[in-house]
């Protein structure tokens, strides 16, 4: 039985292979970034070559960039708004909240490129706040809207109708009529996507789920053929943005919910190790090649937000609240027009890549700072699969920034790297106090092919006292798709003041939130999978803007006080002070999951003592004057009781850890490595 994770980066596409509950495959290939199915189905032949059947893969799940890739190079297609009449401007006047407030000529900050004034067109109709029909849908006006947006070359249909997440008749109707007449298009209705109040945030992420919607459709129709092709039999499992998976065809229907799937298994993989060694409270970081993604899961389940940014455009959406910024190993260093160091956030990526890949890049990377200061052995790179060339590091470091700033090609990239990692604490600072939470009680957990690189620097800059280092951080985004549960969520609004609500009240809408969830749940093959549920409920001051979800305990007599206690709670954490004043619930939240079977990895406990050490080489490393000698160690040599002092470096196949002087590391549960401080 083999069960294979796959994460799409935007360097390398990362794959694990499980058998038994232990990893058994590990694999690296180059993202090709024009189709990235040709990646995966590349790595498929590479295992059946190794002589691994695709009949004894029982799963296969798949974290994608897909969805949020067509939103940042805008590849979506042409897509058309039906609106309530009179509020086709809705998504262009948004909220009145610009982040450039002095520009000469200000620009939309709204995503008008969606469906431009020529694309959103009015149907006569209208639902009273309370649900009554004040107005019935004129289906004539409705075809006549939806063929004009045909004629102007739309693919794709958004329906946002006026108080539709209270009465979505009219909506479903419009959807009836489009399909009728033009079966050929992708149809989304606000009533399905966002069904909670908000005209512009319902609006927008119903036209970006039509904006992506053919673009996941296609990349997933390709890659199943392609699995079909290759003898594939297991159903095709994806990532969602919240960090649960489910199958490919429920994801077709709200694609919306694709945005930070890659992300979103990294911190499902940090969570699950930090589980296996006993510790809770922990930061993950994944140092890819083109980002860094942050977040921070806080007494073993991540931090979930409410809706997120993609494109610069808040997205509602429940997802895992991830900080991603643009410094990773294909960052790209230059120096600005006043002479300042500054790192990425542009990329080579894998396309040419770092100048030491020798792909045509002569630009300075991350990466060839890190050859440059010794961390990264060339002949040993991605395992020893691709081979690097120091050389042309050097050369790309001293022509584009040693020599412009009058320094030696080690202080350069020393200086590359210190920029580099001052922008990542800040972004592990936001995370965390940004959340009310003091980083200093968190152990840091370095994913990624450079996550192992950097984690000390950031540990030291934080105060952070303990590194969890997981057996696979480079794969460890592929092997979280293989640790998250299926997951299937639904919510309602349901705008009530918590004064004198009944529980028996809420209890009702729950249940058609239970019905909903249990639908969607029913298209898994789950055999004998018990399904859990946990519910949810958004809750603001009366008059407030903005909510928190907080969890809801039905089985609890006083739950509804809970609930208010707990708002009050999480309202004085994440804002600093708690009113104590009436508050009422906005939306309901319905979540049903099905466990995934622990652990990521067992401890096999097959290396020897004595092997460990292989040979030292000269680093610098951040903040010592000089190069010192550090010692090498192979990772898959370094028996259970091996205890590690800094400075020294430890290589595996997907990544590298630097131990700086005043470090050491030693063995944890689960296979992974404790990095702790041994001095300040």
């Amino acid at each position: 039985m083999i069960e294979i994770g796959v994460d799409v980066g935007g360097t390398f596409t990362d794959v694990v292979c499980y058998a038994s509950g232990r990893p058994v495959v590990v694999l690296k290939v180059p993202t090709t970034r024009q189709d990235p199915s040709r990646a995966i189905l590349s790595a498929l032949k590479q295992l059946a070559a190794s002589g691994m059947d695709t009949d004894t893969i029982t799963r296969f799940v798949h974290g994608t960039t897909a969805a949020t890739n067509a939103v940042l190079e805008r590849r979506g297609p042409k897509i058309g708004l039906l609106t309530t009449r009179g509020f086709k401007d809705v998504l262009e006047i948004g909220r009145q909240m610009r982040q450039q407030m002095y520009d000469a000529i200000l620009e939309p900050e709204t995503p008008v490129f969606l469906a431009p004034g020529a694309m959103r067109k009015e149907v006569s109709e209208r639902i009273a706040a309370d649900g009554t029909i004040l107005e019935a849908i004129d289906e004539a006006s409705c075809a006549s809207a939806a063929a004009d947006l045909v004629a102007r070359g739309a693919t794709s249909v958004a329906i946002c109708f006026l108080h539709a997440y209270i009465n979505p008749q009219h909506e479903q109707k419009a959807a009836e009529v489009v399909r009728k007449a033009y079966p050929q298009l992708y149809v989304s209705i606000s009533s399905e996507v966002d069904p909670a109040f908000r005209e512009y945030e319902r609006t927008v992420v119903t036209a970006f789920d039509a904006y992506i919607k053919p673009v996941v459709d296609r990349y997933l129709d390709n890659l199943e053929a392609g699995l079909e092709r290759a003898g594939l039999r297991a159903p095709l499992q994806v990532m969602q943005s919240r960090g649960g998976v489910s199958v490919a065809s429920v994801v077709r229907e709200r694609p919306v919910r694709l945005f930070l799937s890659g992300p979103a298994a990294g911190v499902i993989g940090g969570q699950s190790v930090g589980d296996a060694a006993g510790i809770k409270d922990i930061i993950t970081i994944d140092i890819g090649g083109t980002s860094s993604d942050i977040a921070l899961v806080h007494s073993g389940k991540p931090i979930i937000r409410a809706e997120g940014l993609v494109a610069g455009y808040p997205i509602r959406v429940p997802m895992v609240d991830v900080n991603a910024i643009g410094a990773g190993g294909g960052s790209v260093a230059w120096i600005d027009a006043a002479g300042g160091l500054r790192v990425g956030p542009r990329s080579a990526g894998s396309e040419p890549g770092p100048a030491c890949y020798g792909l045509g890049g002569e630009e300075p990377t991350v990466t060839d700072a890190s050859i440059v200061l010794g961390y990264i052995d060339p002949t040993y790179f991605a395992g020893g699969t691709v081979e690097l060339k120091p050389e042309l590091a050097r050369t790309a470091i001293r022509k584009h920034i040693a020599e412009p700033l009058g320094l030696s090609v080690e202080e350069a990239a020393l200086g590359i790297h210190r920029v580099v990692n001052a922008q990542m604490t800040e972004g592990m600072r936001l995370v965390s106090i940004r959340q009310g939470f003091d980083p200093r009680s968190f152990t840091l957990v370095p994913l990624g092919g450079g996550g192992g690189i950097h984690a000390a620097a950031l540990a030291d800059d934080l105060k952070i006292g303990q590194i969890l280092i997981p057996r696979h951080p480079g794969v460890l985004s592929a092997a979280g798709l293989l640790a998250a549960n299926i997951e299937h969520e639904k919510s309602i609004a349901f705008a009530k003041d918590l004064e004198g609500l009944s529980l028996g009240t809420v209890k009702e809408k729950v249940a058609e939130l239970d019905a909903a969830c249990a639908a969607l749940m029913s298209r898994e093959a789950i055999g004998d999978g018990a399904v859990e549920r946990l519910y949810f409920a958004d809750v603001c001051y009366i008059g407030q803007s903005h909510y928190l979800e907080i969890p809801l305990h039905l089985g609890e007599e006083d739950a509804l006080a809970r609930l208010y206690e707990d708002f009050n709670v999480a309202h004085e954490r994440v804002f600093g002070h708690a009113q104590r004043v009436a508050a009422r619930i906005v939306n309901l939240r319905g979540l049903h999951f099905v466990r995934a079977r622990p652990p990521l990895a067992a401890p096999d406990g097959s290396a020897a003592p004595g092997r460990a050490r292989q040979k030292v080489r000269n680093a610098h490393f951040v903040g010592e004057p000089v190069a010192v000698e550090a010692r090498i160690y192979a990772r898959e040599q370094m028996a259970a009781d091996t205890v590690v002092k800094g400075p020294a470096i430890i290589e595996q196949a997907d990544t590298t850890t630097l131990i700086p002087e005043g470090w050491q590391v030693r063995s944890a549960p689960g296979d992974n490595l404790l990095m702790t401080r041994v001095r300040g």
